[in-house]
C-alpha cells in the first residue's frame, strides 16, 4: 500500500469515474486501474463499486476512505512543517460537506476567506451524507465539516442557518402554467419523480416531505448529485425537492415553494473550537455562507465588508451537540 494508491482512489471516489480520475491525475486509465486492484488487494477487500456509468465506495471502501485522506492528509502537513519558517505563512484550510453545501453555500465564504489570507490554500472534499463527514473528522482527516442537523457528533456543533428546499419543474409542466409560487406536494403525489440515491443526505428529506403529504414518491430516476436533480426535473422528468441555493437565475426550470414548507438546518463541527483558523472561517460562513431564504443572491461582498468581519480569536459561537 502506498500513499500513491491512495491518492488514486480519493481522485476515483471524487471524480466518480476511473476516466475522469485518469485525466485529472495524468496518468492512463490501465494504470490507474491497476493501482487501485492492487490497494484492494493489500485491503483484501473490494473497495469500488464499479457501475455502468459512475463508480461508488462499497461499505468497505466506506469506512477505508477516512482513514486514506487522514493520511495523506498528515503527509502533507509533515512536508509543510519541514519546510523552513519563512514559508510556512501560508494557512491551510482542509473542509468537508455534503454536496449540496459544497455548491451552493460554501462559495462565498471561501471567497472572503481567500480575499483575507490569499496566500492560503484550500481544499473541499464532498460527501453524500453527514455519517461520512463525521468519519472523516474523527479520523483527522478535515478541519471542518459542514452538514445537516441532526448529527452524532460530540465535538463543538455551530448552527449556521436553515436551508430551504424548493420543487423544481419545467417550463412547461401544467402545474407551473398558472404563473402560481406554491404548490402543495400532495398534487404531485402521482407522478414519477427524480429522487436521490441512498447515499445523499437529500434522500431522507424528500422521503419524509412526501410521507407528510401522505405519499411515497415512485421514481423516474435517481440521482447521486443535487445539481443533477435539478437539470433532470428542469428537462421534465419530474418533480424534485432541491436546496433554493442550488439553483441558478438562468437553470431553464420553474421553482415553486412546497406548501407546507421543506427545509433541514445546517450546521458547522470540528474536532476543537479553539484552533483560531477554523474558528475564524466557521465564523465567515455563519455570517455570510449563502444560507438565504427567498432572496436571490448578491454580488460578492466587497473589501471593505472582509475587512469588517470578526477576527480571529473573536466570539466563536460553538456549543456542543
Amino acid at each position: 500500500m502506498s500513499f500513491r494508491q491512495m491518492e488514486y482512489l480519493l481522485a476515483v471516489v471524487e471524480e466518480a469515474s476511473f476516466t475522469r480520475a485518469a485525466q485529472r491525475l495524468s496518468v492512463s486509465q490501465p494504470a490507474l486501474s491497476h493501482q487501485i486492484r492492487a490497494l484492494e488487494r493489500h485491503v483484501g477487500h473490494p473497495l469500488l463499486e464499479r457501475l455502468p456509468d459512475t463508480v461508488r465506495l462499497t461499505p468497505m471502501g466506506r469506512a477505508y476512505l477516512p482513514h486514506a485522506i487522514a493520511a495523506l492528509h498528515s503527509a502533507d502537513e509533515a512536508v509543510h512543517v519541514a519546510r523552513p519558517r519563512g514559508e510556512m505563512a501560508r494557512i491551510g484550510l482542509r473542509i468537508a460537506a455534503l454536496y449540496s453545501i459544497a455548491l451552493g453555500i460554501i462559495p462565498p465564504a471561501v471567497l472572503i476567506w481567500r480575499r483575507r489570507y490569499p496566500d492560503s490554500h484550500v481544499e473541499l472534499l464532498e460527501f453524500g451524507n453527514s455519517a461520512d463527514l463525521a468519519n472523516l473528522m474523527s479520523a483527522g482527516g478535515i478541519d471542518v465539516a459542514v452538514s445537516a442537523a441532526p448529527l452524532h457528533w460530540d465535538g463543538p456543533v455551530r448552527t449556521l442557518g436553515r436551508e430551504e428546499l424548493v420543487v423544481v419543474l419545467s417550463k412547461d409542466d401544467p402545474v407551473a402554467a398558472d404563473g402560481r409560487r406554491r404548490v402543495r406536494l400532495a398534487e404531485l403525489a402521482s407522478r414519477p419523480w427524480v429522487l436521490y440515491t441512498p447515499d445523499n443526505g437529500l434522500a431522507g428529506v424528500v422521503a419524509q416531505a412526501c410521507s407528510t403529504a401522505g405519499f411515497i414518491a415512485r421514481p423516474a430516476v435517481h440521482t447521486h448529485h443535487t445539481s443533477t436533480a435539478v437539470q433532470l426535473a428542469a428537462a421534465g422528468l419530474g418533480p424534485a425537492l432541491v436546496p433554493r441555493n442550488m439553483i441558478e437565475a438562468d437553470f431553464g426550470g420553474v421553482q415553486l415553494e412546497p406548501d407546507p414548507p421543506v427545509h433541514r438546518e445546517l450546521v458547522a463541527f470540528t474536532t476543537t473550537a479553539e484552533v483560531p483558523h477554523i474558528s475564524a472561517f466557521i465564523d465567515i460562513l455563519a455570517e455570510h455562507g449563502a444560507i438565504r431564504s427567498r432572496r436571490p443572491p448578491g454580488p460578492p461582498a466587497s473589501p471593505e465588508a472582509v475587512e469588517d468581519l470578526p477576527r480571529v480569536g473573536d466570539d466563536e459561537g460553538f456549543g456542543v451537540a
